[in-house]
């Protein structure tokens, strides 16, 4: 009977969720017409109004949350944010639920969390439009094959990420990176013989090209670890009630200028980097093992 109760309550849930986001989705969409209007005060007007719009959409589904299906975070490390200040978001990745609980944790303390995208996806139907809406910065990236076929394609990409992300010197921006570039399993980490006990290896490469594309404008690194302490849930087990607590860790700091270069074609430049976010993921590593300690010693 409870196990019936818990997926009725999830259908209801996600119900409410599809619902939240369709009303959302509508002034978001709309709006993305008004930003075709080639004025700069307009636009950004109109960037403030959206991003109104999906912080909203994630404050109706945290009040769903606490009605249907309640989860408690732990939270602990660095916790003084600002909406005014521009940052890097960082984290470990092992399920969808972490976006989840990561717009929970920041949504109304730091800007509107942004993911860089693939340039090809702004041509998604409707999703495309309600993206690039809500300014998110789209990437273009050209494989060594390509860039020995044409070489003046060299250093397009970047300048291509730069333009786009040309807006958010206007307007405080958080740019969010699951480092590692794909889910975190066993199998996974297993296959990449990970040095890491909780991670899999990082990818410098996205958050190096991000950087860059950023400019000076972003400077505060915000570094998260999250713990489950029962099991890595589903969107299902989050809907059903089944992930009761999570432990979340952050740790803020000043993004190092020797973290700003040219990945591609700066040898030097892209071992030191490897080797800074090394340290960061060694760094991550021992915070989950503290955290995992934590539940075990409860």
């Amino acid at each position: 009977m409870v196990t019936l109760f818990s997926q009725i309550k999830g259908c209801i849930a996600f119900l409410g969720y599809v619902v939240n986001t369709i009303f959302w989705a509508i002034p978001i969409i709309l709006g993305s017409v008004i930003k075709l209007i080639p004025f700069a005060p307009l636009r950004t007007a109109t960037s403030y109004v959206l991003d109104f719009c999906a912080s909203a959409w994630i404050s109706v589904n945290g009040v769903i949350e606490r009605l249907l299906h309640p989860v408690k975070i732990e939270l602990t490390g660095d916790t003084q944010f600002s909406t005014k200040e521009w940052y890097m978001v960082i984290a470990n990745h092992q399920s969808w639920v972490d976006i989840l609980i990561l717009q929970r944790i920041f949504n109304h303390k730091i800007p509107f969390l942004k993911f860089f995208l693939k340039q090809e996806l702004i041509f998604v139907p409707i999703l495309g439009l309600a993206w690039w809406a809500l300014d998110f910065p789209f990437m273009r990236r050209y494989s060594t094959a390509q860039l020995k076929k044409n070489p003046k394609l060299k250093g397009k990409d970047i300048e291509i990420t730069r333009k786009a992300c040309a807006k958010f010197k206007a307007k405080p921006v958080s740019v969010m990176n699951f480092v590692e570039g794909t889910r975190f399993h066993k199998t996974k980490h297993k296959k990449q013989n990970s040095q890491f006990q909780h991670l899999l290896k990082p990818k410098a490469g996205g958050m190096a090209f991000a950087l860059s594309a950023m400019g000076e404008q972003i400077h505060k690194l915000v570094d998260v670890a999250i713990y489950y302490p029962d099991h890595v849930p589903s969107y299902w087990d989050y809907l059903t009630g089944k992930l009761p607590s999570v432990k979340v860790h952050i740790k803020i700091s000043d993004i190092d200028p020797a973290m700003r270069g040219d990945y591609m074609n700066d040898r030097d430049f892209k071992i030191g980097f490897q080797e800074q976010l090394n340290q960061l993921w060694l760094t991550k590593d021992r915070v989950i093992s503290q955290l995992a300690g934590q539940v075990n010693k409860e």
